[in-house]
Formats: structure tokens, C-alpha cells, sequence
């Protein structure tokens, strides 16, 4: 039997990502996919690691629960320069951690409102060190992304 082939683009619009993002994935390694000519195919089985649907069969014991966390982040008060700081950051972190925290996280902004959502999607303690980071980096007078009076 064939394996099906799906093109960036495909795999881009099932996953609901940008097609950049997937062609970081490949370049990162976190994605395989196979070049052929100047366009990259990806297989049924890695696009189905990347999400963690061949994993779960294998990795949880029989009649595990798994448990994944849907999280929307709202951060109000933060302009373009900040939101895109915050957004290479968590991006960072996400794809520097363990592989095998299938964790992803998507960032937009609100020009018009000044206000920046963040979704994750991933596990539980992987999601909870991705909210620990953001509270580190935003929380009080001691976050990172804080302005100082007077300062632009």
C-alpha cells in the first residue's frame, strides 16, 4: 500500500498553521519530510508524529487516559514591538523544549486594541511551563517586557 504525500501547503491548512511555520518545522527537524525537486512531501506516518496521533497508541499504557489543555492567553496593553518580542520568545522556548512535548503554541495581535492572544495546545505540564514563562516574563514590575517611564 502507498502512504499518502501531502505537500506544505496541505499540511499547513490540516494543522491550521502558516506555511512558514510548517517549513520551520522541516528545517528544525521537529517536521521530516522528503525533498523532491524543490518542493518537500510529507509522510502520513511523520505528519502523524508530529501531532502525536502515531505516539499515543504507543507511548500510553493500555486504557490511559490522554489529556491534552486548550489554553487562550489574553495579554492587554502591549503594543506591536512588544507582542512580536513576546511571540519569538514563547516560540523559542516551545521549540528548544523536550520533543517529545507535542506543545504548540500560536501568537496574533490586536493593533487597533493594543492587546495580544496567545493560543497553546499541548499537554498538561508542558502547557503549565509555557504559562510559568509567561507569568516570569509579564508578572508585575518585575517582568521583562515592562516599559519604564518615559521610555518609547
Amino acid at each position: 500500500m502507498v502512504e499518502k504525500m501531502y505537500a506544505v501547503e496541505e499540511v499547513a491548512e490540516l494543522l491550521g498553521l502558516h506555511v512558514r511555520t510548517v517549513r520551520g518545522y522541516i528545517r528544525t527537524g521537529r517536521l521530516k519530510a522528503v525533498r523532491i525537486g524543490k518542493q518537500y512531501r510529507i509522510a502520513q506516518a511523520d505528519l502523524d508524529e508530529l501531532t502525536g496521533r502515531g505516539k499515543s497508541a504507543e507511548s500510553a499504557p493500555a486504557g490511559a487516559p490522554q489529556v491534552e489543555v486548550s489554553s487562550i492567553v489574553q495579554v492587554d496593553g502591549i503594543d506591536r514591538a512588544a507582542a512580536d518580542r513576546l511571540g519569538t520568545l514563547l516560540l523559542a522556548g516551545v521549540n528548544t523544549g523536550d520533543p517529545s512535548h507535542q506543545l504548540r503554541v500560536q501568537t496574533v495581535h490586536d493593533r487597533e486594541r493594543n492587546r495580544m492572544k496567545i493560543v497553546i495546545l499541548g499537554g498538561a505540564a508542558a502547557t503549565a511551563d509555557v504559562l510559568r514563562l509567561l507569568e516570569a516574563v509579564l508578572g508585575g514590575d518585575n517582568g521583562l517586557l515592562v516599559r519604564e517611564d518615559g521610555d518609547g
